[in-house]
């Protein structure tokens, strides 16, 4: 399994910024496909918002963030970042950190499958 932890947000002018953290872990030699964020504003359904795979370090951002928004690890590779900048008010939404992991093959219960992960959540409000 891989829990995620993300952290960062908050309460913040149009037009400014903020940076979302989220550290990642794995357990029982998961091996994590996907790393990223999704989002979801209320009365919608939950969006991609920038998501990394690893195999090939593509990365994948939704067009509204696509000039704006840019995804990271940190130099521990634990950690994934997404920096905010020019925050609108529609990016107001609760942020989670997600990743897919693949369930390794010595595990008789589940080997080979893939699962999707979740964080907590943390709330982006942009007012204008």
């Amino acid at each position: 399994q891989v829990q995620l932890v993300g952290s960062g947000g908050g309460l913040v002018q149009a037009g400014g910024s903020l940076r979302l953290s989220c550290t990642a872990s794995s357990r029982n030699r998961f091996a994590v496909l996907k790393v990223g964020w999704y989002r979801q504003a209320p009365g919608s359904q939950r969006e991609l918002v920038a998501v990394v795979t690893n195999a090939d370090d593509t990365i994948r951002y939704a067009e509204s963030v696509k000039d704006r928004f840019t995804i990271s690890r940190g130099d521990s590779g634990n950690t994934v970042y997404l920096q905010m900048d020019n925050l609108k008010t529609e990016d107001t939404a609760v942020y989670f950190c997600y990743a897919r992991g693949k369930c390794p093959a010595v595990s008789w219960s589940c080997s080979g499958r893939e699962f999707d992960y979740w964080g907590q959540g943390t709330q982006v409000n942009v007012s204008s």
